[in-house]
């Protein structure tokens, strides 16, 4: 049988490599920072990390790692119920609760988890969720695992949004679910726009933060604290993968009762093995961390904003991003390969993002800024765009120079 298969799958894979669509993976040797190694050799600089507030290789994370291991050992080796909860892990959960303003938190091995597993305990088939239809694939997943009646709305369309609500009156609760910034586009959840419509229809609230948390809001805390609504939604999800440190692990912070039940019947949190010790000793250092100061989030704000602004100067089509995310649309999706790969040789680290992971037809390369990024990097990235967006035919300028207008020279 597998042979059969076997020749099925190489034909799949044929044709995914014929439209160049094939993904390869490049290979770091070094720490995940704003300048890394990759397997050849090059040093280049990196633009497609989630890695915000450059905690990644951060001495102060690294250093409480370390010092768990010596006190907490490697792994736990066990599901939290039976005997793989630590204090380590009771902390963070304390810690992520006093920072989003919530009641209680509970922690997955990822955000995919968390999504998977925070729907199916809570509702049944005579409840309602009405989904964004951006939303992450880990929502869409974890919505597909749960029995509730489910309604879409178009991204950030509040009409949309009222109309389901107007439908799912007549399911028993209703829970509106919306990531805070949608990760291809860069654009923001308009939270207190629902807010007011779970309000009006009474409707329960989930945001995922996971590439707003560090980000979004004065201090970091996300679209809540963006628009003046800390601890006022039902659920939040997260991950310390992206901005909070880079490493791996999820989490579902809310209502007592809601993280209360998660612990009963979430089964992704039933049946996976608790997080490293020494991720959590990490994560409590980086909450700590984000309460002390707020000169990761200033930086990464400043650099977003210059960034996006000398990449419109030089003729791009960005779409309008309120994160750290800037969509640099190309539409075709060999072109985005083509321009990633020339980028790499001129030592720019960027990814070319095509179908299935968003809509065809709307292929782009996602620039994901970080506070360790020095503005010379920044002028360097634009330098290199520019130059192979005129090369490939992406962008024009009559006067023949960078058109960048950034300090590069040119």
């Amino acid at each position: 049988m597998y042979t059969k298969f076997q020749d099925h799958l190489n034909n799949e894979l044929a044709g995914i490599k014929e439209a160049g669509l094939f993904k390869n993976e490049r290979i770091l040797v070094s720490p995940q920072g704003a300048e890394i190694t990759i397997s050849s050799g090059a040093k280049v600089l990196n633009f497609c990390a989630n890695n915000y507030l450059g905690l990644s290789n951060n001495p102060q994370l690294i250093a409480a790692a370390k010092d768990a291991l010596d006190t907490h050992g490697y792994g736990m080796s066990s599901v939290r119920f039976i005997c793989g909860t630590g204090n380590l892990h009771k902390e963070l959960e304390r810690k992520i609760a006093g920072f989003f303003g919530m009641e209680d938190t509970i922690l997955y091995a990822a955000c995919f988890d968390a999504n998977g597993g925070v729907f199916e305990p809570l509702l049944g088939e005579e409840d309602a969720i009405i989904s964004d239809a951006l939303n992450h694939a880990s929502i869409i997943d974890g919505v597909r695992l749960c029995k509730a009646v489910r309604y879409r709305y178009n991204n950030a369309d509040m009409a949309d949004l009222e109309l389901q609500l107007q439908a799912a009156q007549a399911q028993r609760y209703r829970l509106i679910v919306t990531d805070g910034v949608f990760s291809m586009d860069g654009n923001i959840a308009p939270l207190d726009k629902i807010y007011e419509l779970a309000n009006k229809y009474d409707a329960m609230i989930m945001v995922d933060e996971s590439h707003s948390a560090g980000v979004v809001g004065k201090t970091g805390r996300g679209v809540t604290e963006q628009f003046d609504l800390k601890g006022k939604v039902e659920i939040i999800t997260g991950t310390l993968g992206k901005a909070f440190g880079g490493a791996i692990g999820g989490f579902t912070t809310g209502k007592k009762e809601i993280i209360d039940m998660l612990r009963q019947r979430s089964r992704p949190y039933l049946f996976s093995n608790s997080i490293p010790p020494l991720v959590a000793a990490a994560g409590i250092r980086m909450v700590d961390m984000m309460s002390e100061t707020n000169e990761l989030q200033d930086k990464l704000h400043e650099n977003t904003a210059y960034f996006v602004e000398k990449m419109l100067a030089a003729g791009f089509d960005i779409k309008p991003t309120q994160s750290a995310i800037c969509a640099v649309m190309l539409y075709d999706a060999k072109l985005s390969q083509q321009m990633a790969a020339s980028l790499l040789e001129e030592g720019i680290y960027v990814i070319g993002f095509y179908y299935p992971v968003v809509p065809k037809g709307k292929a782009r390369i996602r620039v994901q800024i970080s506070a360790a990024h020095k503005q010379e990097h920044l002028d360097k990235c634009i330098t290199a765009f520019t130059k192979v967006g005129k090369e490939l035919g992406i962008i024009k300028n009559s006067d023949g120079g960078c058109g960048c207008g950034c300090s590069c020279g040119n």
